[in-house]
């Protein structure tokens, strides 16, 4: 069993039967049957496998954004400008 965790997933903190794990393109992806019976697959990061960011954890709430998130966030900005 896992929970979606992301703050803004449709599923967040609904629980579901782990089917299998795979991965596509370099992350981890929980693969499981939604409430209608079709599969379906979420990242792994987006729900209650995965692993704890030691950034949040010390941030401990003080802190939103990650440095390299912020970082590409600007590179991005500063492209489409």
């Amino acid at each position: 069993m896992f929970r979606v965790t992301h703050p803004f997933h449709p599923l967040g903190g609904r629980e579901f039967e782990l089917i299998r794990v795979t991965r596509y393109r370099g992350a981890e992806q929980l693969h499981y049957t939604s409430s209608d019976g079709t599969p379906q697959r979420i990242p792994a990061a987006w729900t209650s496998l995965a692993a704890v960011d030691p950034f949040v954890v010390m941030a401990a709430g003080r802190s939103p954004f990650r440095v390299r998130d912020l970082l590409a966030l600007s590179d991005l900005i500063e492209g489409i400008l």
